[in-house]
């Protein structure tokens, strides 16, 4: 079965964007070691999901620069854009989700191809962690604090055990925690 994998950029605290969705405190002067920690968890990826407000801007950002590292695989991947909003996509290579979360996610798990990896804003990646449906957390610790912001982790109905699978650090501030879930 394929897995899904989150890879999120964090404050210190946990929060993955300021009170209004503010992103400027990301730390992006990022080394070659921490691209290619990138590449190695994307590599094995063929099915990108998403939030509709995050892909409102990940997807048409991803489609105007085709020249820049990294965007090749976001372009040729497979995007599914959860909504309860849109009615049709306007993405190439893109489907919507208009069904319940779980039952999307584990069909999409059970399909034949390679890892699954999420983006999203708080709302949706939340759900995903609530429903505990991420099988790999690539947690991006960025060395900025910025006191309130929107959290991942705040509406959980019960606690989710995780096991540190690797702690990676890189010049540019920015540790990596590699978790999976702790089944038993």
């Amino acid at each position: 079965m394929r897995k899904l994998k989150l890879q999120v950029q964090m404050s210190i605290e946990g929060y993955i964007a300021g009170p209004n969705g503010e992103m400027d405190w990301l730390v992006w002067n990022w080394d070659d070691k921490l691209k290619d920690y990138v590449t190695a968890i994307t590599d094995p990826v063929d099915c990108i999901v998403l939030g509709r407000k995050l892909a409102q801007g990940f997807i048409p950002h991803w489609a105007s620069i085709p020249e820049q590292e990294g965007a090749d695989k976001m372009n040729s991947s497979k995007k599914v854009v959860f909504t309860k909003t849109l009615d049709k996509s306007e993405w190439d290579n893109t489907v919507l989700a208009k069904g319940d979360l779980t039952d999307e996610i584990t069909r999409l798990k059970k399909q034949d191809g390679k890892d699954i990896i999420a983006y999203g804003g708080a709302t949706f990646v939340s759900a995903l962690i609530q429903q505990g449906l991420i099988d790999e957390y690539h947690l991006f610790i960025n060395p900025t604090a910025i006191g309130s912001g929107m959290a991942i982790f705040n509406k959980l109905d019960s606690k989710q055990n995780l096991t540190l699978v690797k702690a990676t650090t890189f010049d540019c501030g920015i540790v990596v925690l590699h978790y999976e879930p702790k089944h038993g």
